[in-house]
């Protein structure tokens, strides 16, 4: 998922030059979307190896 994130903001970055706001904001709105459910993921994931890591 992190991998889309950064393609889309790749391609936010490249539509932003080329002059092509509507293309490059909704990309990046797309990769903002992605890189926050991954960070969410991410902290969920951690939360339940820390939790399951703690067992006798």
């Amino acid at each position: 998922m992190l991998y889309w994130a950064v393609v889309f903001f790749v391609v936010a970055i490249i539509a932003g030059v080329f002059g092509f706001g509507g293309i490059a904001s909704a990309s990046a709105g797309i990769a903002q979307l992605l890189f926050v459910i991954f960070l969410a993921l991410f902290v969920v994931a951690m939360v339940v190896r820390a939790l399951k890591g703690r067992t006798p």
